[in-house]
């Protein structure tokens, strides 16, 4: 389960989220799940992977449950 910054991007934008704000390589991205809203922060390091404790907080964060991210 690698994923990029790209990868996590796309699909929290076909999820509806937008990018708010960003800070230094950090991409904060906003929108709701089931109407809960919720903020994702997600680095941006280039096509690096993404480390996997890093991604499964960005699931947490987004509140889209993982069999979601998992497809």
């Amino acid at each position: 389960m690698n994923w990029t910054y790209k990868e996590v991007a796309d699909f929290l934008k076909e999820h509806h989220f937008i990018l708010n704000h960003i800070r230094g390589s950090h991409h904060f991205f906003v929108g709701s799940y089931k109407g809960v809203a919720h903020q994702v922060c997600v680095p941006f390091h280039g096509k690096d992977s993404i480390k996997p404790r890093t991604l499964k907080s960005i699931m947490l964060q987004s509140g889209i449950p993982k069999e979601l991210w998992l497809k």
